[in-house]
This record gives structure tokens, sequence and C-alpha cells, in this order.
């Protein structure tokens, strides 16, 4: 059996992981601009991946724990329409909010960019508490008086 294959197959489902390799090997001019005020949480302290596989599509810029991705749009986007409303359905289904920058947005004003893209940041609602701590591994103990 073919590693390559096996590795993309092995989850019971397609992840497009050796597509998503291969596009952040070789980056648009935008997502170049982009990724430095991106990368190492340097935007609000939260952590973007690039090329982030979701289902069967790849995300230019995902955070999961915002659950946010960012779409850098080119021209052949304002072309198939239809496909990106089906992926960001998709995307919103699986909890994402979907924010999308035309290419030429990022060349000629990234800090405008950024700056949105803040803004979308401290406009997202809070994430659920985390669960409930279960156990007397988590509970306090009374500690006997001597």
């Amino acid at each position: 059996m073919d590693d390559e294959w096996f590795r993309e197959n092995d989850k019971g489902y397609s992840r497009p992981t050796l597509r998503a390799r291969e596009l952040r090997n070789n980056p648009t001019s935008a997502e170049l601009k982009l990724w430095p005020y991106l990368n190492a949480k340097k935007l609000r302290g939260v952590r973007f991946n690039r090329q982030f596989p979701i289902g069967s599509f790849i995300c230019d810029f995902v955070s999961r724990g915002k659950m946010m991705v960012i779409e850098l749009d080119g021209g052949q986007h304002a072309i198939d329409v239809e496909y990106d409303e089906r992926r960001t359905r998709f995307l919103n289904a699986q909890g994402y909010k979907v924010i999308r920058f035309w290419n030429n947005d990022v060349m000629d004003n990234v800090e405008g960019v950024v700056f949105a893209i803040g803004l979308a940041l401290d406009n997202m609602p809070s994430p659920n508490p985390s669960r409930k701590r279960e156990g007397s591994l988590w509970q306090k103990q009374a500690r006997p008086h001597p």
C-alpha cells in the first residue's frame, strides 16, 4: 500500500493534507504579506495556522481556538461565487466564522486588513466555559484538624 495514500486516508475520511502542505510551501504574495502579522500569536495572542484543512476544504488561515477562518480571495473568486458560498456554509456549519479579504486589499493596505481581523476577533463571543471538573481528584479535600 502506498504510504501517501495511507497518511491521507488512515483517519477514515479524506483530508487534503498533502495539498495543504503544497500550498504552505508555495504561498501567494498576499499570504506572504499577511502571515507575519498573524504568526506566533502576534494578533491578540491568537494562534493561526496556514493552509489548514477543514473537511475537504483548505483554508488560508485558521484559528481553531477562536473558530475563525480568514480567506484571501484573488480574481478567480469573483467568477466562482457559488463555490465560495458553499464553502462558507460548510465552515459555518462546523462552527467557524469566515471573513474574506481581496488579495489587492492585503497588498495595498495590510494594516487595515489586520485592524479588521482584530476587530472581528474582539467582537467574537467568548468560548463556552470548560466543562466542570469532576471526581475527587479535583475537589478540595477537607483537612482534619490536629
